[in-house]
């Protein structure tokens, strides 16, 4: 039953495919992405469903193709998502949106968009210079039982190739359009990091009617808004002034404001008092009053935090800016439990990169080079791009089915709590043990079960496995 339920939900793909046989490969690449166990790139999928070697090509030849259409297939999934979860996370009657930069290791010299990266994370796993690929990706928060889950719906690679010396966009003017590129149904709260704490973003996200809830760096100040004019002083020429005393936002808990003290709303801990102070300030990178929320805790140290809606509490800002991490979590699953960034697509006419190389300049190759660049990297995201629907479909099961996703996992877990939900591992898994019971029953009519049957290669471990 599980495996029919995937079925379904992957049927409202289909308008993204040009023809039947691209969605048929469609499925096979997301079900592949699902039970794999290793991380090599498209051999892991053949591997992981015992399909005969020709498929390897047909495979590489799917993601180059244009007979997918990324950007429909982006659409038709965030259109799933919104219409088959019932956990959508909601504040204010807002969707709460997370956005995030991924830094992808590559080492390949003829790939195009590898550059260096510097690393500023702090976890002891990360080479602080790397090089590879530059990603950003947009999330939603869902909740699962007791669980919230940022749920991705979208990734693209932003760095690394230039076509035109004309370009002055930046990494906020792509965030930006990739979030309009979505067109999520109804106003959102965007959840960001220090980086994205910019006017460019406010001011974008106030045209449509959006907010921005972030963390700011312990060097930002503000400003007053500037006292009203006496009315028997005499008039001055010029306009009225708009700014008045500059604020250091860290000085904020040195004691010049009244300090609160509540119960931390942060997800996941209990009986944690914090301190905080709220000021609604004039910050001139926006032009906007915003409201800043100093916050000490008791373990975690100093933040600052930023909303450009007043209407929301200090104790709601420190809520939503806490569930941030979950984007985080998210590029773990996506990293290491579906495969979504392995790709391992050489362009083999490609001029090879060097070590110290930085962007690529394309406007003075010639037009044949270029298209063929743009041919790989739209292949780098349709893969991206599928692993994250993969990641998304795991995501659905689990909120809708979980009693039906434990019973099928067939493995050990040293607990498993009432209340939380199984996470993508654990659907993963339990969609990797029933698939020969999937593919076994007859009763079931599924286009995919035969494209899969005759596609299996009996000579290999893992197709006598699957028909056994």
């Amino acid at each position: 039953m599980l495996w029919i339920h995937w079925w379904n939900l992957v049927l409202e793909l289909r308008s993204a495919c040009s023809r039947t046989r691209t969605f048929l490969w469609l499925t096979v690449a997301l079900a592949g992405m699902t039970v794999r166990r290793d991380m090599a790139g498209v051999t892991s999928v053949i591997r992981s469903l015992g399909l005969g070697a020709s498929c390897y090509k047909r495979l590489l030849d799917f993601f180059h193709s244009d007979a997918l259409d990324i950007e429909r297939l982006t659409a038709r999934f965030r259109e799933l998502v919104f219409a088959v979860h019932p956990g959508i996370l909601r504040i204010n009657g807002r969707v709460v949106a997370v956005v995030d930069g991924l830094k992808v290791a590559k080492s390949g010299r003829k790939m195009p968009g590898v550059k260096p990266l510097h690393q500023s994370s702090g976890s002891n796993t990360k080479p602080e210079f790397i090089r590879g690929h530059s990603c950003q990706a947009i999330a939603i928060l869902t909740r699962c039982l007791s669980t919230v889950v940022a749920l991705p719906l979208v990734a693209r690679i932003h760095e690394g190739v230039v076509f035109s010396n004309f370009d002055r966009s930046t990494l906020l003017d792509r965030a930006l359009t990739l979030l309009e590129s979505l067109r999520l149904p109804g106003p959102l709260y965007l959840v960001a990091d220090a980086y994205y704490a910019a006017g460019k973003i406010v001011r974008g996200l106030l045209e449509r009617g959006d907010h921005l809830v972030t963390r700011v760096k312990s060097n930002a100040v503000a400003w007053f808004p500037a006292p009203p004019p006496d009315p028997g002083a005499p008039k001055k020429r010029g306009r009225k002034p708009k700014y008045g005393a500059k604020v250091n936002v860290r000085s904020l808990l040195d004691g010049a404001f009244p300090l609160c003290r509540a119960k931390s709303p942060v997800y996941g801990e209990r009986d944690v008092e914090i301190e905080f102070v709220v000021a609604d300030l004039l910050w001139r990178v926006a032009g906007v009053l915003v409201r800043f929320v100093a916050v000490r805790h008791p373990h975690r140290g100093r933040i600052l935090l930023m909303s450009s809606d007043l209407s929301l509490t200090p104790l709601q800002i420190i809520e939503i800016y806490g569930m941030r991490f979950k984007i985080e979590l998210s590029f773990k699953q996506s990293l290491r439990t579906i495969g979504a960034y392995v790709y391992h697509f050489w362009m083999l006419e490609m001029d090879p990169l060097k070590r110290r190389d930085g962007d690529q300049y394309l406007h003075r190759k010639p037009r044949p080079y270029r298209d063929a660049v743009r041919r790989k990297l739209a292949a780098y995201h349709r893969h991206i791009q599928l692993g994250i629907v993969a990641h998304g479909l795991l995501d659905i099961l689990a909120a809708l089915h979980p009693s039906l996703v434990f019973a099928s996992f067939g493995s050990w877990l040293r607990t498993i709590r009432p209340g939380i939900a199984p996470s993508e591992l654990v659907t993963a898994t339990a969609l990797g043990n029933t698939l020969p019971e999937f593919l076994a029953d007859r009763r079931q009519h599924c286009i995919f079960k035969n494209f899969l049957r005759d596609n299996i290669d009996l000579d290999r471990a893992e197709g006598t496995r699957l028909v056994a």
